[in-house]
């Protein structure tokens, strides 16, 4: 069965910039009162979502699952789970976005499936059935332990002995998260089948779960880190895992053959597209790897900006290597998403509007696309649970160093004075917190100078400015804690500044910089006589004669 896809996809690189709203479903909006989100939730708020100027939308998994990591254990890749919906609603979600100019991309989860995959349960009878090689087995070590010294981001060791063929099987994630061997060919076209599927139902791309550990090394054992570094999720003083480099167990170079196999297939429909999520020490080498050349992924994102460190020169660090890098491969960006604490707590910014929007714009104005996670434009805040409350197993192993990723999938608050935010009629899969009550939709959208309307007004804003949405950049020096860059395409130029400090600057400017007559409230920055003028937290983009980057240059 084929599907139809919006009628403007003559536009094949739509992705090249644009901005993508993560829709975590369970926590969305629940329509049949059994306090979990469903699809039908997200049709019912798909005006609400393309009333955000966004793009498109990123569908966290709805697929069969046993919801051990709730739903990136895939145990049917064809089938939506009952607790969302069926199949038929999930045609009607894309029907109805592709009518309102959104594209649809759903999460892929292609390096490992559920433990209750029809695979796997076939895999593990026997060495000698026709999937025994379709997961990675291996022998134990002559004393028994396992394989290699190899650890699981969940915790404990990657290995999982079983009864049945007497061997151990590789789960990077959680036990019941067996890994594919993407070094048999079968499961190769297997996998291409999985996503041709969806293909063919008319989705528009894939976000592709931890897209760099489709494939394993030698069984060798990885080597001590002298430092452990937090970045990639499980990389903390508190989990085994961040205590290795990963040299053999994930980012491989026979990966980039799959990807290549994935990016013809995705060819073969035009205006589809892709964005891979990457967690490695070298994540943007990686990123740049996988995007260059115009043969692999589309997009790729990181974990260097889901950060908890929001100085500037923190952040400008991996923008300017990545561009360094990257060539002509195209990066995502994301400041938070469903595994990381959120935003306004991880910054530091709650109940700060004024950081909240220097924020916005930071994201906003650099060179690649954007993901946005849901409740990011409320300004939703960490939600505080009790260890009673969680169901996320990375936070119930690892409490209470680390708390998990209950805190930022809390469901979304519709309406203010409703039971539940309005999310659910009945008690819901993880609380509403009080706090996030005062922060719903429905007292924003009728607040002005809301931080929900301050998106709506930024993304409208940069979508008529094409050197925001596709252009060059360039970065010049942090001054003051002033992060100064230019954007250029298509004989527009654009000079934005982004002031980080608690208080008020002021920078020389070229003097035939001019403000934007179409510039939001929020870009709050004064041009005048040479001199910008920036408030604490302060926003400023100007229009600048064209020239090509690098000639006649700002310098603040």
């Amino acid at each position: 069965m084929s599907f139809s896809r919006p009628p403007h996809d003559e536009q094949q690189d739509w992705w090249r910039g644009a901005v993508i709203y993560q829709v975590y479903p369970r926590s969305f909006l629940d329509t049949n009162g059994d306090g979990v989100g469903d699809l039908q939730g997200v049709i019912d708020k798909l005006d609400y979502i393309a009333s955000l100027n966004v793009d498109a939308i990123w569908l966290s998994p709805f697929f069969t699952s046993p919801m051990k990591d709730f739903g990136y254990d895939v145990s049917d890749y064809r089938g939506v789970d009952p607790m969302f919906g069926t199949l038929a609603d999930f045609d009607r979600l894309v029907e109805a976005a592709h009518a309102r100019g959104l594209k649809v991309t759903i999460d892929q989860v292609l390096s490992h499936t559920s433990d209750q995959h029809a695979w796997f349960q076939e895999s593990r009878q026997s060495r000698d059935n026709p999937r025994a090689d379709w997961y990675v087995w291996a022998d134990p070590r002559p004393d028994g332990a396992p394989p290699t010294n190899w650890q699981a981001i969940f915790g404990g060791s990657a290995w999982q002995w079983d009864t049945r063929r007497c061997q151990y099987y590789l789960h990077n994630f959680l036990v019941e998260q067996p890994d594919l061997n993407f070094r048999n060919p079968e499961v190769v076209e297997a996998i291409l089948g999985e996503v041709r599927f969806w293909l063919e139902r008319g989705v528009d791309g894939f976000r592709l779960d931890a897209v760099n550990f489709c494939t394993h090394g030698e069984l060798k054992d990885n080597p001590p880190r002298e430092e452990i570094v937090e970045g990639f999720i499980g990389v903390r003083p508190d989990n085994p895992y961040g205590y290795q480099l990963h040299l053999y167990d994930k980012t491989q170079p026979e990966n980039l053959a799959f990807l290549e196999r994935l990016r013809a297939l995705l060819d073969e429909y035009p205006g589809t597209t892709s964005v891979g999520e990457v967690g490695d020490d070298d994540s943007l080498g990686v990123m740049a790897e996988y995007t260059r050349g115009g043969k692999r992924l589309h997009m790729a994102y990181s974990f260097n900006l889901l950060t908890d460190n929001a100085d500037p020169r923190h952040l400008l660090e991996p923008l300017e290597e990545m561009e360094a890098r990257i060539g002509d491969g195209w990066p995502c960006w994301a400041l938070g998403n469903h595994d990381i604490t959120r935003l306004a707590t991880r910054w530091g910014a709650e109940d700060d509007a004024a950081r909240l929007r220097l924020y916005l714009a930071f994201l906003l104005t650099q060179r690649g696309s954007v993901c946005l996670y849901q409740g990011e434009e409320l300004g939703l805040t960490e939600a505080e649970l009790s260890f009673e409350q969680l169901v996320d197993p990375a936070g119930i192993t690892f409490w209470p160093s680390y708390k998990g990723r209950d805190g930022c999938r809390t469901p979304m608050p519709w309406q203010a004075d409703a039971r539940h935010g309005g999310f659910s009629r009945t008690a819901p899969w993880l609380p509403v917190p009080d706090d996030h009550l005062g922060l719903a939709v429905d007292r924003q959208e009728a607040d002005p100078d809301s931080l929900l309307n301050a998106y709506r007004a930024f993304l409208a804003f940069r979508r008529r400015h094409p050197a925001l949405v596709k252009g060059e950049i360039r970065y010049h020096p942090l001054r003051d804690d002033v992060m100064c860059l230019e954007r250029r395409h298509r004989g527009e130029r654009l000079l934005v500044a982004l002031n980080f400090a608690g208080g008020p600057r002021e920078l020389g400017a070229p003097r035939d910089a001019r403000a934007l007559d179409d510039a939001p409230a929020m870009v709050n920055g004064r041009w005048q006589d040479g001199t910008l003028r920036l408030p604490a937290y302060g926003i400023a983009i100007a229009r600048y004669p064209d020239a090509p980057l690098g000639q006649a240059s700002w310098h603040p």
